[in-house]
């Protein structure tokens, strides 16, 4: 499935961070014999980054052997990462991810409720240039990643939660979403501060981050249900398009993105057609187009049908928070209720 190797630091010791390198535009670098990108090996770290070997704690790689686009990613790595986790944990004081950036932000919000209980950090970083090309902000994310990783204040881990490190900046995993393609600040989080802002020092934005939880044992959750789907409403969506998705077989959930503070069409057809989903047990999950702001339902008269039928709200989620909760929620539970309880209450900061 994977090797690992260990890079060669100046460390005394008293830390060991995880490196898991799933693959992304991050670990790409120039092969000189054909002068075209090829997944970087970490054996030559020392050439392209020589910064490593002064850092003060130990390293260690672990490289998937199929290395993956961020757009060929599945539930499945989701499961595989947290399990490696989990059978690393006692081993490690620290985990970083390198993933690509377009779909990291559904592995952050997967990995905060499959690592229940997680007590130590879990950083995901990419970069929007290879680590080969002059101009990369590969070696920044990558290194300033690996220190926030490491980083302890009274022999505990400053972070302990799933996060995104970015341009500079550490957000919630489950908070952040990529907003840009092109430019080098990829993420952003407008629901929730940044856990952290890297400068000439990295200032920890204390009051936001997620406490160190006292005596607990982590457990790895290894169910999810992939048999969901994203309804996104839009001016002129036809009653047929409305029926074709909520009418696939064997769905179970729904994630509805919905109007501003979650208001959807009053039309009849509508509201039939969710009204018959829900009878037929299908959740319905509101989140908002609106990249800010929150869900509130029955604050209009476009919403008070979705409170009145069951539609879950969803709060200030994430579209990304949301789908993986939804998968997560299935995978727990069997009773319409029991799955509802989930999505309504906080499980790992995504929600307020």
């Amino acid at each position: 499935m994977y090797k690992t190797i260990k890079i060669k630091t100046k460390s005394s010791g008293n830390s060991r961070v995880l490196v898991i390198y799933t693959g992304g535009t991050l670990g790409m670098a120039y092969d000189h014999h054909s002068d075209s990108l090829v997944p970087f090996d970490f054996a030559q770290i020392p050439d392209n980054l020589p910064e490593m070997a002064r850092l003060d704690f130990e390293i260690t790689v672990l490289t998937f052997e199929n290395l993956l686009d961020s757009s060929n990613i599945k539930p499945a790595l989701w499961i595989r990462l947290a399990e490696i986790i989990g059978e690393k944990y006692n081993e490690y004081d620290s985990f970083v991810i390198i993933h690509g950036t377009d779909t990291m932000a559904y592995t952050a919000s997967a990995l905060s409720y499959l690592l229940e209980n997680l007590n130590k950090p879990v950083i995901l970083t990419g970069a929007q240039l290879p680590i080969g090309v002059a101009r990369t902000d590969a070696k920044e994310n990558f290194i300033t990643a690996l220190e926030i990783a490491a980083a302890k204040q009274n022999g505990r881990p400053i972070i302990s939660e799933v996060c995104i490190y970015f341009n500079s900046l550490l957000l919630r995993g489950n908070r952040a979403r990529k907003h840009e393609s092109v430019q080098f600040n990829a993420f952003e989080s407008e629901n929730y501060p940044p856990l952290a802002e890297a400068g000439v020092r990295i200032e920890y934005n204390y009051p936001f981050i997620g406490h160190y939880k006292q005596n607990v044992q982590l457990k790895v959750n290894t169910k999810l249900d992939e048999n969901v789907v994203i309804l996104k409403l839009f001016p002129g969506i036809s009653e047929k398009v409305v029926k074709s998705i909520l009418g696939i077989e064997g769905l179970r959930g729904v994630i509805m993105e919905t109007y501003g503070s979650g208001n959807a069409p009053t039309e009849q057809w509508f509201l039939d057609l969710i009204q018959q989903s829900i009878d037929n047990g299908i959740i319905i999950y509101n989140v908002s187009q609106c990249n800010g702001g929150r869900v509130i339902q029955g604050r209009y008269e476009t919403s008070h049908f979705l409170q009145e039928v069951g539609v879950v709200s969803g709060a200030d989620l994430t579209t990304e928070a949301a789908v993986t909760k939804m998968m997560y929620a299935l995978g727990k539970a069997n009773e319409k209720e029991e799955i509802k309880a989930i999505l309504k209450k906080p499980l790992a900061g995504e929600m307020s």
